[in-house]
């Protein structure tokens, strides 16, 4: 079990797609497919819909709020976000999609030492602060 601190409230069970780096949503992540489109990221052409995006943090700007609120909106958003590094503009998205679309995504914020702990592959769970992570 991993203990974190809950940024934006909710509950997701899905796979684990492990970031390297942080992910800039404006101009680097696709809202109608998901896929991670800035190609200097090493995970580029990956998919981020229904899974638990577990990254050191996000790259951006204030455009954040409306490329995952409208990818959360379209269902191609992440289940949720575990991050290292806490950004208000993750947690605007995942307000935005909640309020105006009725979608859930928890955003929690992890150490370090246990964001290394997530695989991509791995299942895990978010129920508000605590994650279990099954591989």
């Amino acid at each position: 079990m991993i203990s974190g601190r809950l940024l934006h409230p909710g509950h997701a069970v899905a796979p684990v797609l492990r970031l390297d780096e942080p992910v800039s949503f404006w101009g680097g992540v696709d809202p109608v497919t998901g896929i991670i489109i800035d190609r200097a990221h090493p995970q580029a052409g990956t998919s981020m819909a229904g899974a638990i995006v577990a990254m050191p943090g996000s790259r951006g700007s204030s455009g954040t709020p409306g490329v995952l609120g409208e990818a959360l909106r379209r269902g191609t958003g992440p289940a949720a976000l575990i991050v290292a590094k806490g950004d208000a503009n993750l947690v605007a998205g995942a307000l935005v999609a909640a309020a105006l679309y009725d979608v859930a995504c928890p955003v929690v914020l992890v150490d370090e030492a246990d964001l290394d702990r997530f695989r991509t592959g791995d299942r895990a769970t978010v129920d508000g602060p605590t994650i279990s992570v099954t591989a």
